[in-house]
């Protein structure tokens, strides 16, 4: 990468939006310092924009001082990484012309590496406990397993995600919607700050800008195509949560739904994305079975073992044909287990030494110990 593209993709942070589709185009078709060079010129608007928006660039260009915003960026720790660089995602060229011009990034760490595993986790801001308590456990879990935990660093299900993996000791990385020196929401200041220490605050924007409505909402796209899967912990049919979602499933990143009650409207819009192409997820071993790579298999799940369910199955007919109250004698327990009352006898006396059944004279009857659950790793009786 020149210092020439270089300093032009500073500019063009500064004067195209982010998402920007039509100017991305004219970036791509013509390069970064041409671009410049016909901002500044007397050159014609480029095809495919109004007179309108290329006096309003032309503005912003006549404003932009690169070497300030550079400068600002150098005294704040924050520094500019353009595409084809080392460190540049390429996953993030999959946005094709919405591409960035290129990410601020605020942290240590290798932007580059740590996008190549990372999740995004996001979700409403007016969240309930319950969302919270999933997004910290998924963020502690995920970063457990070696995961990068993605969010965009607003209150709620954001800042949980956040927290989660930064207090597993794992890693994060906050996407804003405003210049990375500039922490949003400002309540989020502490943790923003902290992210920057032992993780990654990135965006688009250069140095001092502020958020708008449309930014968080172009930001969002930045956060699917930069990790290897989304998973939306609450959200309601309206949400920013959901255009991240659906961001993901254009560009064929794995979509995941944390389920919640049926009855709660923070819910609703990911019970819609699980009743389409999202798949369902209760915790970071199931997200880490899918986004990751072979062998990365979460647990199986069962309910609880009940001792019955370790017999043999010709004694547990016979447990199964005694009667739940009074005794019963061998003949009429062997003729409902469908067996001979010679058996009927012989498994009566095992499962008595089992401790399932007990002798009341000529009869038998039930324990109670055969309801207790017991653990699924135990041997066969």
């Amino acid at each position: 990468m020149t210092a020439l593209e270089r300093g032009a993709r500073v500019t063009l942070s500064r004067v195209v939006e982010p998402g920007d589709e039509v100017c991305g185009r004219w970036i791509g078709e013509v390069g970064a310092p041409e671009a410049v060079r016909w901002l500044y010129g007397e050159r014609e608007r480029p095809r495919g924009m109004t007179d309108r928006r290329w006096a309003g660039l032309r503005a912003r260009a006549a404003r932009a001082d690169p070497e300030r915003d550079l400068e600002l960026a150098r005294s704040a720790g924050v520094g500019f990484v353009c595409p084809g660089e080392p460190d540049w995602p390429a996953q993030l060229d999959d946005l094709g012309d919405a591409r960035p011009v290129g990410l601020w990034v605020r942290g240590r760490p290798g932007l580059r590496l740590w996008a190549l595993r990372s999740v995004a986790v996001v979700g409403a801001r007016a969240c309930t406990e319950y969302g919270a308590h999933m997004a910290a456990t998924l963020g502690a879990g995920l970063a457990e397993r070696g995961w990068v935990v993605v969010s965009g660093g607003a209150y709620g299900i954001d800042g949980a995600a956040h927290r989660g993996a930064l207090g597993a000791g794992g890693a994060t990385v906050a996407v804003l919607a405003c210049g990375v020196d500039r922490p949003y929401p400002r309540g989020h200041t502490a943790l923003i700050t902290r992210i920057a220490e032992q993780g990654l605050v990135v965006g688009e924007l250069p140095p001092g800008e502020h958020p708008t409505p449309s930014r968080f909402i172009l930001r969002n796209r930045v956060i699917a195509a930069l990790t290897r899967g989304t998973v939306v912990v609450e959200a309601a049919y309206r949400s920013g949560a959901l255009v991240t979602a659906r961001a993901a499933q254009r560009l064929g990143r794995f979509t995941m739904g944390v389920p919640g009650p049926a009855t709660s409207a923070l819910s609703a819009g990911v019970h819609e994305l699980l009743r389409g192409e999202a798949v369902l997820v209760s915790d970071a071993a199931e997200v880490a079975e899918l986004v990751g790579e072979m062998g990365e298999l979460a647990p199986d799940r069962r309910g609880p073992v009940l001792p019955r369910d370790l017999l043999e199955p010709d004694a547990g007919r016979v447990l199964a044909a005694l009667p739940a109250r009074d005794p019963a004698g061998t003949e009429q327990i062997a003729r409902r287990a469908g067996t001979s009352t010679d058996d009927a006898v012989g498994r009566l006396y095992e499962l008595r030494a089992l401790g399932f059944v007990e002798r009341h004279g000529d009869g038998w009857k039930l324990t109670r110990q055969e309801t207790a659950p017991v653990r699924a790793d135990r041997g066969r009786c």
